[in-house]
């Protein structure tokens, strides 16, 4: 059966998974929106479409690991992505342990990702927003590495620039990796996920990126 003919699953949705970024082309392909990008990955796996207007961002439904699932993209622009979050979670009665969120990270190095079961928002905004308006941390989370600022720039043009074709070379792998432990963690096997994701590459991958 093709992908994307698979049927909508049916049933309570169980899982909310998060993309955070900022909407619109102008924002299509940089750091800050490596989550929109992950969540790209996972739903084309899945054969959902993003495409919902909902919760003031755009959503689709999903059989992610067996689990029924909805996926969101905040469209309320980082620093807001708390409004859309909290208002997908009170509708589907999803608590902070069954909502995952895939985010960038300015302390990994792109081709890197990190899985968490919860802890602080890093001063990233956008996980901030999140756990200030929920009144918790207590979120799981893929945190996708965008590499380091540059000490000559600034915090925010850095986030916002796109990345270099090398980059993205190494990203195309933790893309997948962050689609892979997301369905470990639905499953309940978030320790699974943390070590087998959590490593850093081998050097040889690090000089033979992927095409």
């Amino acid at each position: 059966m093709l992908q994307w003919l698979a049927p909508r699953p049916s049933g309570p949705v169980e899982y909310l998974i998060v993309g955070l970024g900022n909407p619109g082309k102008k924002y299509e392909g940089t750091r800050h929106n490596a989550g929109f990008m992950a969540l790209d990955v996972l739903a084309a796996r899945c054969g959902a479409q993003v495409s919902r207007a909902k919760f003031h961002g755009l959503c689709g439904g999903a059989e992610v690991g067996g689990r029924r699932a909805l996926l969101l993209k905040p469209a309320t622009f980082m620093n807001l992505s708390g409004q859309s979050v909290c208002e997908a979670q009170a509708f589907y009665k999803i608590p902070p342990e069954k909502t995952i969120l895939l985010s960038d990270d300015i302390s990994l190095a792109p081709g890197r990702i990190r899985v968490r079961a919860k802890g602080s928002d890093g001063g990233h905004n956008g996980l901030k927003s999140i756990f200030g308006l929920a009144g918790s941390d207590a979120f799981p989370r893929v945190k996708i590495g965008v590499g380091a600022k540059p000490a000559s720039w600034d915090l925010a043009d850095w986030v916002l620039s796109a990345f270099t074709v090398q980059e993205r070379a190494l990203l195309g792998d933790a893309l997948e990796h962050a689609a892979d432990a997301v369905e470990w963690m639905v499953k309940g096997k978030i320790s699974e996920a943390m070590n087998r994701y959590n490593q850093a590459p081998k050097a040889s991958e690090k000089e033979n990126p992927p095409s």
